[in-house]
């Protein structure tokens, strides 16, 4: 063990989970090559942390796509708990977040180094639910608010996965959400 180093598991945070959504980052998962953890959505999510944690541990390879969604509930939910637990493993580095805006009131937010509208064009700026862009850099959503208190290397903002006015559904590939992932992979792995 003395002077070992430990290869950390490489996981991607998304902060929704319902079903349409999971959809769509299952078959971005798959674009991209990533494993999905797809027992990790819900709406809100269900299971629970000490069981998702083992599920990346296993996984075959990385990096690994977690979902975590809190039913736009305001306050810490069961996404926020997900989100906060995985950030505490040694063992485990979040290489980016994908902030999924909604339409949740009384939440703080979370600045994105970017985002990416529904038609996939990567702006400077946030966008709303359906993908549009909007002023500013602060996303709004209901799971978001946690990202704040852990390091996360990049966050990316995007409308409503496998939705976005039918921009982004599975059945025509899920682009936004693949297109997000493919970021965070491509900047985690260039520094290796």
């Amino acid at each position: 063990m003395d002077g070992q180093v430990i290869q950390k598991r490489k996981v991607i945070l998304i902060t929704d989970g319902d079903r349409v959504a999971r959809k769509a980052i299952e078959k971005a998962a798959a674009n991209v090559g990533a494993r999905c953890i797809s027992r990790s959505a819900g709406n809100p999510s269900h299971m629970p942390s000490k069981k998702i944690i083992e599920f990346i541990r296993k996984a075959k390879w990385d990096p690994i796509v977690v979902m975590a969604d809190d039913k736009g509930n305001i306050g810490e939910g069961s996404g926020e708990q997900v989100i906060r637990d995985i950030a505490k493993c040694d063992d485990i580095e979040i290489i980016g977040a994908i902030a999924v805006a909604s339409n949740t009131e009384g939440v703080i937010g979370i600045e994105a180094d970017f985002s990416i509208t529904k038609y996939g064009n990567i702006v400077k700026k946030t966008v709303d639910k359906s993908g549009n862009p909007r002023d500013g850099r602060i996303i709004y959503g209901d799971t978001v608010d946690i990202l704040n208190m852990i390091k996360v290397p990049v966050i990316i903002g995007i409308g409503d996965p496998g939705k976005m006015n039918g921009k982004d559904g599975s059945g025509v590939g899920s682009p936004v959400i693949t297109k997000a992932m493919q970021e965070i992979i491509n900047r985690s792995y260039s520094f290796e």
